[in-house]
């Protein structure tokens, strides 16, 4: 006997809940759509300038580029 789609989709779903999971929804912007690459272009020279202003930053990144001891190449 074979089961419908939703059925299967439904037995999955509760063993993933069985599991301790849960379903989470996320949006996330429409890469598609008119002007998108502008405004993060935008948003991107506005983080350029404020990290620029930020000599704390800056020597915070210096130092954890210095800490790679136990990297794998």
């Amino acid at each position: 006997m074979r089961t419908s789609i939703s059925d299967r989709v439904q037995k999955h779903r509760a063993g993933l809940r069985a599991a301790g999971l849960r379903p989470v929804q996320i949006w996330v912007p429409d890469t598609r759509r008119a002007g998108f690459a502008e405004e993060c272009h935008r948003q991107s020279l506005r983080v350029v300038a404020a990290d620029s202003n930020d000599a704390e930053l800056m020597g915070f990144m210096d130092a954890a580029l210095e800490d790679t001891e136990g990297w794998k190449e």
